[in-house]
């Protein structure tokens, strides 16, 4: 297949990147899929490195370019994305995106929603809650956003026992597992379904 035949995601990331690092993997001699670009909101971010060793477009955006123009909106659309993958991305996503990408802008958050969701909740933030709660299971969600935190239409929910002995960071990994698991297979069904549309 020519590169211009292929479907192009796009991912956001705001911290170190491992679900990015997944994707860029995964894709990297995918037949039919490309990872076009990777947007960050901070400069810290490992998830650029990650980009930049894959040889894919790395692009640091402002909150103000985000929320107030639509700087990020045209750069985004440069790259045609067929869908946009939220991979630890902690911003809200304006309007303008969700309407320029209808049903295509997908998140993967660490936990069972619609419980631990919300502002606040990322990383080891969910997984001590759900170790505190004392919840005898947690997971993944994979699930459309709109215009609330952790709010869209599941797309898919996948569990994993919590210990009694579990501590957050123990969690945590079996999580990830989960995440690295299932995040590639999705995106992959996803585009697979906008072929047969």
């Amino acid at each position: 297949m020519e590169p211009k035949d292929k479907k192009n995601i796009v991912i956001f990331a705001s911290g170190s990147g491992s679900n990015a690092q997944r994707l860029l993997e995964h894709f990297e001699h995918h037949p039919a899929i490309r990872v076009a670009a990777l947007f960050s909101n901070n400069p810290k971010a490992y998830a650029l490195k990650r980009a930049e060793t894959f040889h894919v477009p790395a692009l640091l955006f402002s909150r103000d370019e985000f929320i107030n123009s639509d700087k990020v909106l045209e750069q985004v659309q440069s790259f045609k994305p067929d869908l946009i993958v939220l991979a630890g991305f902690l911003w809200l996503v304006p309007q303008n995106l969700l309407r320029a990408f209808p049903n295509r802008i997908i998140n993967i958050h660490p936990a069972l929603l619609p419980k631990y969701g919300g502002k606040g909740m990322h990383g080891l933030n969910v997984h001590t809650a759900v170790v505190q709660a004392q919840e005898p299971e947690s997971g993944i969600t994979i699930h459309y956003i709109n215009e609330e935190y952790d709010k869209g239409e599941f797309i898919l929910q996948e569990r994993c026992p919590v210990l009694p002995t579990d501590t957050p960071e123990d969690l945590a990994a079996r999580v990830l597992q989960l995440e690295h698991q299932h995040l590639p297979l999705i995106v992959e069904q996803l585009l697979a379904q906008q072929n047969k549309a």
